[in-house]
């Protein structure tokens, strides 16, 4: 069975849970946007959490499938043909068609079975700055898809998991009481100079230590970093694997996947809870 790549959309790379584990040999997770998406994606297509599927940012695509399929369609809505959050399936000869964002910045197209896509340090994640894991995908793709279903497809209820107040922890630098007087109480917009590898945000300046420059060292998926412009950058997905900013602060594991839904012109601000209350968080996250 496969896909037929009618249209691409702006940006759609094959993606599964990443690639972790392989920093100190310079190769960041990559890895879905929004992990839970993808995660519930799968579970309702049949799938393993882990399976490769579509992720697409800001403007979908559109897809042939010649001998039909189950789909589910997760993440922000992009004006799709078919239903968000629930299994469909899709006749010999359907096509479907993914529009523009209408909330959000991502979704994801699950496919019962999986795409087969090679597999790079044990994931199939598409890095997107190096091209390790593969490439955007094009015009005319023919996307073969796996046989790796586990269970009938089933509808689970819809997530509410999505914040604009994204929780953080300290992070490995100091910055004066001022400084984190100032990013705990600002609202920050997220840049158009955004992507998977970080998030640029514009608003008030935080005064970094040393004129925000510093030795380099590894940073963490999340990592707020403060440049001499004072101006914060969340490190992400394909984030590089050391840097030489200060970091101020460091998003939550359970407030990344609101970070991999965050468009151009988006509003923010910071909560600073402590690693404790963040452990707590991430144990009452889980998923049903």
């Amino acid at each position: 069975m496969i896909i037929e790549v009618i249209s691409p959309g702006m940006l759609t790379t094959v993606q599964d849970l990443g690639r972790y584990g392989y920093g100190p040999l310079g190769v960041s997770p990559a890895g879905a946007a929004d992990p839970i998406a993808l995660r519930f994606g799968n579970r309702m297509a049949g799938n393993p959490e882990n399976a490769a599927a579509l992720e697409m940012t800001l403007l979908g695509g559109t897809f042939g499938f010649p001998e039909g399929a189950v789909v589910a369609l997760t993440g922000a809505d992009f004006d799709a043909s078919i239903p968000l959050w629930t299994p469909v399936h899709l006749d010999p000869g359907a096509t479907l068609k993914v529009g523009g964002s209408k909330t959000g910045a991502r979704c994801y197209l699950c496919v019962r079975g999986g795409i087969q896509a090679p597999l790079f340090l044990g994931s199939a994640s598409t890095h997107i700055l190096t091209g390790l894991g593969g490439r955007q995908i094009r015009r005319g793709d023919k996307l073969q898809i796996e046989a790796n279903a586990i269970s009938d497809p089933i509808q689970l209820p819809r997530p509410d998991y999505l914040r604009k107040i994204l929780r953080v922890t300290r992070g490995p630098q100091k910055f004066g009481e001022d400084a984190l007087n100032i990013f705990c109480s600002s609202t920050y917009t997220v840049t158009e100079d955004s992507n998977r590898m970080g998030l640029r945000l514009q608003g008030p300046a935080i005064e970094a230590p040393h004129g925000g420059q510093m030795i380099s060292e590894g940073v963490s998926l999340g990592a707020i970093q403060i440049p001499s412009g004072g101006q914060p950058i969340i490190l992400f997905v394909d984030q590089q694997t050391t840097g030489g900013y200060p970091k101020i602060a460091n998003v939550i594991t359970a407030d990344l996947p609101s970070v991999g839904q965050l468009r151009p012109r988006d509003e923010i601000r910071f909560e600073l809870i402590d690693a404790r209350t963040a452990r707590r968080l991430l144990r009452e996250r889980n998923l049903p």
